[in-house]
This record gives C-alpha cells, structure tokens and sequence, in this order.
C-alpha cells in the first residue's frame, strides 16, 4: 500500500463527490438509513462549494495514485469544522480516514485554533469510536428533522429577510450563547437568500443562515426557534440539525408533522462553550 496526503484541489471535485456518495450510501444503507445525498451530481456539487471556499483547507488521500478519500477543515477563527470526511469503502480498513483525521487536526493546531467541532451519523460506531481515539467528546445527541413545513406563526414574533444592519445584533447574540460568532457565514446566507431575521416586539432574539443541513440558528428561546421553522419554506437536504434534548421544539415538531430522518452527534475538542440558548447547528460544525 502507498498512501500520500496531498493538499486538495478543485480538479478533485468530481473523484471526491464519486466517493463521498458512495461511502456515505455505503454505511447508510449497511445500517438501513436513507442517504445524506440522492445521487452522485448532488455529492459532487458540495465538492465543488467546498474546494472553491476561501477559508476551508482540504486534504486529499492517495492510493498508488488514486484518490481514496479527503477530508477538509472550515477555518473559522475561532472555531474550526471538520468535515464531511469520506474514505473509498474498498480502503475502509486501512487507516485512510485516520491519517485524514490527523491532517486536518495538526493544521487546526498550527493555526492554533481553540476548538474544532464536527457532525458524526451516530448509527456509524466505527466513526464514533474513531473521533473519540481522536480527542473528541460527545456534546449533543442531535435528530434529522425533514417534512412538509408546518407555516406556523406566534403571536410577537416576526421573520423576516435579515440584511447588513442586523450583522452586528447577530455576531453579538451568536456570542452571547455561543461564546463566538459566526459573522464569516452570514454574508454568504444573505447573497444567497437564506439569512433570516426573528424579531420580538421588534427586537432581534434570533437569525439562521438556513433553516437546513447546511446552515446554523441561534435563538434566545425556543418560541423564537419554532418561529424560525415553522416560517421556513422547506429543510433542504436531509433535514435541520435539532439537539434532542431540546424535548419542547422535538415535541412541537413531531406534533406539527415533521419527522427524525436520522440521530447524528455533535462532538468537539477543545474549547466548547455549553450554549446559553436554542440553536440547530450545522452539520459542518
């Protein structure tokens, strides 16, 4: 075997996305769960998104010169995301996801990051088994929550488009709860569209950059959270990411029709702040 690690390109976009889809449908359909991604173009176009990002570091394996996996590292500031992680289910038993793991953990500590975080399939024992050799501590139990959106509204709280006034409200009340902002994802909900804005008697307790796999929310409560989804069109990809243990708004879904896909796991290393309110994260960190 002659595995190398190589810094990634976006060349390798189509060769990662053909892997990703097939190691995820892999251990999905060993384990008797739908797949993160419907086919292979919509694996290969998240490969596209992530190798074009600016602030994301990627690794690629090799095996005798063919790409057998990759791995990448959002490089927030702060707080770094690792992920999503994908290993040719040929090489599963040869330490590739490992070394993976272990490149983009070195490049978290030479940026000298407080803590990297990641979203693991809790179903996956072997992954779970493997994070935690790592370093990594299980934080929050989360549930895939997909459905019809239920068009709820609540007396005193309105939704609505957020914009660049609000990016200051959001960093802080993100801080606030978190203990770190998010503010390098933000611009990119709003040229998108995704970026929302819940107000209280007019003043701002909560946003998301998309109520979705993909995207994060931070709420000051959970009336402000179910606000947020029930004004949501749809939960594009799997679903939204709900720490489980928020009993009230996994009740209130499954109430209003919306169903658990999946359990997934929230895990860190390093600094991890217990959140000061309600948030769904995303599944990059």
């Amino acid at each position: 075997m002659n595995l190398t690690m190589r810094p990634g390109k976006q060349e390798d976009a189509k060769a990662c996305g053909a892997i990703c889809y097939k190691a995820f449908k892999a251990i999905a359909d060993e384990h008797h769960f739908p797949p993160d991604f419907p086919d292979t173009e919509m694996a290969v176009g998240l490969m596209n998104y992530i190798f074009a990002g600016t602030n994301v570091y990627s690794v690629v394996a090799e095996m005798n010169g063919q790409i057998v996996g990759g791995n990448f590292l959002w490089e927030n500031g702060f707080i770094g995301g690792v992920g999503p992680i994908t290993v040719d289910p040929n090489c599963q038993n040869d330490a590739v996801g490992k070394k993976l793991m272990e490149q983009v953990l070195h490049r978290a500590e030479d940026l000298k990051l407080a803590g990297v975080r990641l979203v693991q399939a809790a179903y996956h024992n072997r992954s779970l088994a493997l994070y935690t050799k790592l370093g990594f501590d299980v934080r929050e139990p989360l549930s895939v929550i997909q459905g019809a959106a239920p068009g709820i509204r609540f007396p005193g709280y309105d939704v609505r488009p957020g914009n660049e006034t609000d990016l200051n409200s959001c960093n802080l009340l993100c801080y606030k709860i978190h203990g770190h902002d998010r503010s390098h994802e933000i611009p990119g909900a709003m040229k998108a569209g995704t970026f929302s804005i819940v107000e209280y008697n007019g003043i701002i307790t909560g946003y998301t950059t998309q109520v979705g796999f993909l995207g994060h929310t931070v709420t000051a409560t959970n009336t402000g959270l179910k606000a947020l989804i029930g004004a949501s069109g749809n939960f594009p990809g799997p679903g939204f990411l709900l720490p489980s243990r928020n009993a009230e708004v996994l009740r209130w879904c499954l109430q209003n029709g919306l169903r658990i896909i999946m359990p997934m796991t929230l895990m860190s290393k390093g600094l991890y702040n217990v959140p000061a309110g309600a948030f769904l994260p995303s599944v990059l960190y």
